[in-house]
Protein backbone atom coordinates (compact mmCIF):
# COMPACT_ATOMS: atom_id res chain seq x y z
CA UNK A 1 0.00 0.00 0.00
CA UNK A 2 2.60 2.71 0.93
CA UNK A 3 4.29 1.97 -2.69
CA UNK A 4 1.05 2.94 -4.59
CA UNK A 5 0.27 6.04 -2.04
CA UNK A 6 3.92 7.31 -3.65
CA UNK A 7 3.06 6.20 -6.85
CA UNK A 8 0.24 8.72 -6.58
CA UNK A 9 2.00 11.56 -4.86
CA UNK A 10 4.95 10.96 -7.64
CA UNK A 11 1.94 11.33 -10.57
CA UNK A 12 1.25 15.29 -9.40
CA UNK A 13 5.45 15.76 -9.60
CA UNK A 14 5.79 17.50 -13.09
CA UNK A 15 9.66 18.04 -12.59
CA UNK A 16 11.18 17.18 -16.06
CA UNK A 17 8.17 17.56 -17.78
CA UNK A 18 7.84 20.07 -20.16
CA UNK A 19 4.29 21.39 -20.45
CA UNK A 20 3.52 23.99 -23.01
CA UNK A 21 0.30 26.96 -22.77
CA UNK A 22 -1.81 29.10 -24.52
CA UNK A 23 -3.91 31.38 -22.77
CA UNK A 24 -1.56 31.04 -19.31
CA UNK A 25 -1.75 34.88 -19.02
CA UNK A 26 -5.38 35.05 -18.35
CA UNK A 27 -7.44 34.73 -14.98
CA UNK A 28 -8.12 31.23 -15.64
CA UNK A 29 -5.02 30.15 -17.47
CA UNK A 30 -2.52 31.50 -14.90
CA UNK A 31 -3.68 29.48 -12.06
CA UNK A 32 -3.29 26.71 -14.23
CA UNK A 33 0.19 27.90 -15.17
CA UNK A 34 1.23 29.11 -11.14
CA UNK A 35 0.09 25.02 -10.14
CA UNK A 36 2.49 23.23 -12.88
CA UNK A 37 5.53 25.63 -11.89
CA UNK A 38 4.28 24.91 -8.61
CA UNK A 39 4.49 21.05 -9.63
CA UNK A 40 8.32 21.81 -11.09
CA UNK A 41 7.10 21.28 -14.71
CA UNK A 42 9.22 23.27 -17.02
CA UNK A 43 6.50 25.77 -18.72
CA UNK A 44 6.57 27.27 -21.97
CA UNK A 45 4.02 30.10 -21.91
CA UNK A 46 3.06 31.24 -25.42
CA UNK A 47 1.53 35.01 -25.37
CA UNK A 48 1.20 37.98 -27.04
CA UNK A 49 1.36 40.74 -24.29
CA UNK A 50 4.59 41.14 -23.00
CA UNK A 51 3.17 42.47 -19.94
CA UNK A 52 0.89 40.25 -18.58
CA UNK A 53 3.85 37.57 -19.24
CA UNK A 54 5.65 39.56 -17.33
CA UNK A 55 2.99 39.84 -14.52
CA UNK A 56 2.55 35.84 -15.21
CA UNK A 57 6.46 35.60 -14.35
CA UNK A 58 6.67 37.95 -11.05
CA UNK A 59 3.45 36.32 -9.66
CA UNK A 60 4.82 33.07 -10.06
CA UNK A 61 8.55 34.22 -8.09
CA UNK A 62 11.49 32.30 -7.55
CA UNK A 63 10.09 28.65 -9.46
CA UNK A 64 10.36 30.68 -12.52
CA UNK A 65 13.35 29.81 -13.08
CA UNK A 66 11.96 26.64 -15.53
CA UNK A 67 9.33 28.86 -16.92
CA UNK A 68 9.55 30.74 -20.48
CA UNK A 69 7.84 32.98 -22.47
CA UNK A 70 7.41 32.49 -26.20
CA UNK A 71 5.68 35.12 -27.95
CA UNK A 72 3.54 33.95 -30.79
CA UNK A 73 -0.27 34.30 -32.75
CA UNK A 74 -2.47 31.13 -31.88
CA UNK A 75 -4.40 32.07 -35.07
CA UNK A 76 -0.97 32.07 -37.53
CA UNK A 77 0.38 28.38 -38.03
CA UNK A 78 4.09 29.63 -38.54
CA UNK A 79 4.02 31.48 -35.43
CA UNK A 80 3.60 28.58 -33.57
CA UNK A 81 5.75 26.39 -35.84
CA UNK A 82 8.45 28.91 -34.40
CA UNK A 83 7.31 28.90 -31.15
CA UNK A 84 7.70 25.12 -30.67
CA UNK A 85 11.24 24.98 -32.58
CA UNK A 86 12.22 27.65 -30.17
CA UNK A 87 10.63 25.29 -26.89
CA UNK A 88 12.26 21.84 -28.30
CA UNK A 89 15.49 24.45 -28.94
CA UNK A 90 15.10 25.38 -24.51
CA UNK A 91 13.82 22.33 -23.00
CA UNK A 92 14.22 19.43 -25.42
CA UNK A 93 10.88 17.88 -25.56
CA UNK A 94 7.45 18.54 -25.01
CA UNK A 95 5.37 16.57 -23.23
CA UNK A 96 1.73 18.57 -22.59
CA UNK A 97 -0.05 20.80 -24.11
CA UNK A 98 -2.96 22.80 -22.21
CA UNK A 99 -5.06 25.23 -24.67
CA UNK A 100 -6.33 27.96 -22.30
CA UNK A 101 -6.36 30.75 -24.87
CA UNK A 102 -10.47 31.92 -25.75
CA UNK A 103 -12.87 34.62 -25.18
CA UNK A 104 -16.09 36.57 -25.89
CA UNK A 105 -16.00 39.93 -27.18
CA UNK A 106 -19.34 42.97 -26.87
CA UNK A 107 -19.83 43.05 -31.01
CA UNK A 108 -20.71 39.31 -30.55
CA UNK A 109 -23.26 39.47 -27.88
CA UNK A 110 -26.80 40.35 -28.83
CA UNK A 111 -28.34 43.11 -26.90
CA UNK A 112 -31.23 45.75 -26.55
CA UNK A 113 -29.24 47.65 -29.07
CA UNK A 114 -27.87 44.77 -31.14
CA UNK A 115 -29.97 42.09 -32.69
CA UNK A 116 -28.71 38.79 -33.05
CA UNK A 117 -29.27 39.56 -37.06
CA UNK A 118 -26.99 42.18 -36.73
CA UNK A 119 -24.27 40.75 -35.30
CA UNK A 120 -21.17 41.78 -37.36
CA UNK A 121 -19.22 38.87 -39.34
CA UNK A 122 -15.95 40.28 -38.08
CA UNK A 123 -17.06 39.92 -34.42
CA UNK A 124 -18.41 36.42 -35.00
CA UNK A 125 -15.49 35.11 -36.86
CA UNK A 126 -13.17 36.52 -34.08
CA UNK A 127 -14.87 34.52 -31.76
CA UNK A 128 -14.97 31.20 -33.49
CA UNK A 129 -11.26 31.69 -34.37
CA UNK A 130 -9.89 32.25 -31.53
CA UNK A 131 -12.06 30.06 -29.34
CA UNK A 132 -12.11 26.92 -31.84
CA UNK A 133 -9.55 27.78 -34.55
CA UNK A 134 -6.75 28.64 -32.00
CA UNK A 135 -6.96 25.07 -30.21
CA UNK A 136 -7.06 23.68 -33.43
CA UNK A 137 -3.99 25.20 -34.84
CA UNK A 138 -1.98 24.51 -31.76
CA UNK A 139 -2.85 21.03 -31.45
CA UNK A 140 -1.58 20.35 -35.18
CA UNK A 141 1.96 22.62 -34.05
CA UNK A 142 2.66 21.09 -31.13
CA UNK A 143 0.48 18.12 -31.01
CA UNK A 144 2.69 16.74 -33.99
CA UNK A 145 6.00 16.14 -31.60
CA UNK A 146 3.87 14.07 -29.48
CA UNK A 147 2.74 11.82 -32.09
CA UNK A 148 6.39 11.53 -32.90
CA UNK A 149 7.23 10.93 -29.99
CA UNK A 150 4.39 8.15 -28.94
CA UNK A 151 3.33 9.94 -25.77
CA UNK A 152 2.14 12.96 -24.41
CA UNK A 153 -1.49 15.13 -23.13
CA UNK A 154 -3.61 17.60 -23.93
CA UNK A 155 -5.79 19.87 -22.18
CA UNK A 156 -8.05 22.14 -23.81
CA UNK A 157 -10.62 24.41 -21.92
CA UNK A 158 -13.83 24.55 -23.12
CA UNK A 159 -17.22 26.17 -21.17
CA UNK A 160 -20.61 24.97 -19.44
CA UNK A 161 -21.48 26.94 -22.61
CA UNK A 162 -20.80 24.55 -24.70
CA UNK A 163 -23.29 21.89 -23.02
CA UNK A 164 -25.96 24.60 -21.95
CA UNK A 165 -26.07 27.73 -24.36
CA UNK A 166 -26.01 30.94 -22.49
CA UNK A 167 -28.20 33.91 -23.95
CA UNK A 168 -26.90 36.79 -25.70
CA UNK A 169 -23.85 34.63 -26.89
CA UNK A 170 -24.47 32.55 -29.77
CA UNK A 171 -20.85 32.66 -30.92
CA UNK A 172 -19.01 31.59 -28.17
CA UNK A 173 -21.08 28.83 -26.94
CA UNK A 174 -21.14 27.67 -30.02
CA UNK A 175 -17.52 27.62 -30.40
CA UNK A 176 -16.99 26.13 -27.38
CA UNK A 177 -19.26 23.32 -28.56
CA UNK A 178 -16.70 23.25 -31.54
CA UNK A 179 -13.87 22.79 -28.69
CA UNK A 180 -15.42 19.84 -26.60
CA UNK A 181 -16.31 17.87 -29.97
CA UNK A 182 -12.85 18.49 -31.21
CA UNK A 183 -11.33 17.30 -28.25
CA UNK A 184 -13.21 13.93 -28.43
CA UNK A 185 -12.53 13.43 -32.34
CA UNK A 186 -8.90 13.99 -31.03
CA UNK A 187 -8.56 11.84 -28.21
CA UNK A 188 -9.77 8.88 -30.84
CA UNK A 189 -7.09 10.19 -33.80
CA UNK A 190 -4.55 10.30 -31.48
CA UNK A 191 -5.37 7.03 -30.01
CA UNK A 192 -5.91 5.17 -33.16
CA UNK A 193 -3.58 6.55 -35.59
CA UNK A 194 -0.64 7.23 -33.08
CA UNK A 195 -0.27 6.37 -29.90
CA UNK A 196 -2.71 5.15 -26.98
CA UNK A 197 0.00 6.74 -24.69
CA UNK A 198 -1.54 9.92 -25.98
CA UNK A 199 -4.19 11.21 -24.36
CA UNK A 200 -7.19 14.64 -24.83
CA UNK A 201 -9.62 15.74 -22.51
CA UNK A 202 -10.50 18.81 -21.48
CA UNK A 203 -12.30 20.75 -18.97
CA UNK A 204 -15.45 23.00 -18.43
CA UNK A 205 -15.70 25.80 -16.39
CA UNK A 206 -19.05 27.26 -15.08
CA UNK A 207 -19.00 31.14 -13.61
CA UNK A 208 -15.88 32.25 -12.56
CA UNK A 209 -15.38 36.32 -12.74
CA UNK A 210 -13.24 36.81 -15.38
CA UNK A 211 -12.34 40.66 -16.89
CA UNK A 212 -14.27 39.50 -19.77
CA UNK A 213 -17.78 38.88 -17.72
CA UNK A 214 -17.58 40.92 -14.41
CA UNK A 215 -19.57 43.83 -15.64
CA UNK A 216 -21.89 41.87 -17.30
CA UNK A 217 -22.54 39.93 -13.59
CA UNK A 218 -21.73 42.83 -11.20
CA UNK A 219 -22.83 46.58 -11.31
CA UNK A 220 -19.93 48.45 -12.37
CA UNK A 221 -20.86 51.07 -10.37
CA UNK A 222 -22.13 49.32 -6.90
CA UNK A 223 -20.80 45.75 -7.42
CA UNK A 224 -24.10 44.24 -7.02
CA UNK A 225 -25.03 41.41 -8.80
CA UNK A 226 -26.77 41.48 -11.84
CA UNK A 227 -30.51 40.27 -13.03
CA UNK A 228 -28.24 38.04 -15.24
CA UNK A 229 -26.05 37.73 -12.38
CA UNK A 230 -28.47 36.34 -10.05
CA UNK A 231 -30.00 34.12 -13.02
CA UNK A 232 -26.69 32.47 -12.62
CA UNK A 233 -26.32 31.80 -9.05
CA UNK A 234 -29.77 30.57 -8.46
CA UNK A 235 -29.25 27.69 -10.89
CA UNK A 236 -25.63 26.89 -9.78
CA UNK A 237 -26.64 25.11 -6.85
CA UNK A 238 -23.26 25.95 -4.61
CA UNK A 239 -24.94 29.58 -4.94
CA UNK A 240 -21.60 31.24 -5.96
CA UNK A 241 -19.00 31.59 -8.57
CA UNK A 242 -15.85 29.53 -9.14
CA UNK A 243 -12.60 30.67 -7.90
CA UNK A 244 -9.65 30.45 -10.67
CA UNK A 245 -7.27 28.13 -8.50
CA UNK A 246 -10.53 25.49 -8.43
CA UNK A 247 -9.77 24.54 -11.30
CA UNK A 248 -6.22 23.44 -10.59
CA UNK A 249 -7.11 19.39 -9.22
CA UNK A 250 -9.22 18.31 -12.16
CA UNK A 251 -6.47 20.49 -14.65
CA UNK A 252 -3.84 18.59 -12.67
CA UNK A 253 -5.33 15.08 -12.55
CA UNK A 254 -6.20 15.24 -16.37
CA UNK A 255 -2.43 16.00 -16.88
CA UNK A 256 -0.74 14.11 -14.84
CA UNK A 257 -0.19 9.87 -15.15
CA UNK A 258 -3.15 9.89 -12.54
CA UNK A 259 -5.63 9.87 -15.34
CA UNK A 260 -3.67 7.25 -17.68
CA UNK A 261 -7.15 5.54 -18.70
CA UNK A 262 -9.22 8.99 -18.96
CA UNK A 263 -8.93 10.50 -22.63
CA UNK A 264 -12.01 12.49 -24.83
CA UNK A 265 -13.38 13.51 -21.73
CA UNK A 266 -14.86 16.81 -20.87
CA UNK A 267 -15.26 17.57 -16.72
CA UNK A 268 -17.79 20.04 -15.31
CA UNK A 269 -16.07 22.43 -12.49
CA UNK A 270 -19.39 24.50 -12.48
CA UNK A 271 -20.60 24.36 -8.73
CA UNK A 272 -23.45 21.88 -9.66
CA UNK A 273 -24.51 23.92 -12.39
CA UNK A 274 -25.01 21.34 -15.34
CA UNK A 275 -26.71 18.95 -12.61
CA UNK A 276 -29.71 21.65 -12.02
CA UNK A 277 -32.54 21.60 -13.79
CA UNK A 278 -33.88 24.83 -12.22
CA UNK A 279 -36.58 22.85 -10.14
Amino acid sequence: MAGDFDKLQNAFDFKGRTMVMTGGTGVLGSAIACALADCGAQLAVIHLNPQRGADLLQRIGERSENVALFRADVLQRESLQQAAADILQRFGKIDGLINAVGGNQPRATTSADLKFFDLPFDALREVFDVNLLGTMLACQVFGRTMAESGSGVILNVSSMNAFRPLTRIAAYSAAKAGVNNFTQWLAVHMAQEYSPNIRVNAIAPGFFLTEQNRFLLLDRETGASTPRGDAILAHTPMGRYGKPEELVGAALWLLSPASAFVTGAIVPIDGGFSAFSGV
